[in-house]
């Protein structure tokens, strides 16, 4: 039976966001840019995500330690991280790279300043 025949809207396939949308549009036609009144819209549709925690981590390294060496540990032991000095600090947001940044300083307190943001297509290929 068609929809049509009983007054009932097609349902729609899928939902984009804003940037979403964007992107698609980009792809079909360079010219071709969202309205700021869409991106209004799509900001007030996602309002009500805005207010949700998110756990926020940084990364100095990585090491792998033998048990020995892991029960021999005490105060001033050093364990030798994987990454070198100077090298981006990873950035995760619930347990998804985000972006990568650079220590500073924020009155009394350790902050990160972001380099690099990781591509939208691979964040959102991370969350699955």
């Amino acid at each position: 039976m068609d929809p049509s025949e009983n007054n009932i809207p097609p349902r729609p396939q899928s939902t984009l966001n804003a940037e979403e949308t964007a992107e698609l549009l980009e792809e079909a036609s360079p010219q071709a840019k969202p309205s700021a009144a869409m991106s209004q819209n799509a900001n007030r549709d996602l309002e009500f995500l805005f207010d949700i925690p998110l756990q926020v981590s940084v990364e100095v390294g990585r090491a792998k330690i033998l048990l020995k060496d892991l029960l021999q540990m005490g105060e001033g032991y050093v364990v030798e991280l994987e990454k070198y000095a100077g090298e981006p600090l990873d950035l995760y947001v619930n347990s998804r790279l985000i972006a990568r940044g650079e220590a500073v300083k924020v009155g009394d307190k350790f902050g990160i300043k972001l380099t690099e943001i990781v591509s939208q297509s691979d964040r959102l290929e991370n969350l699955c």
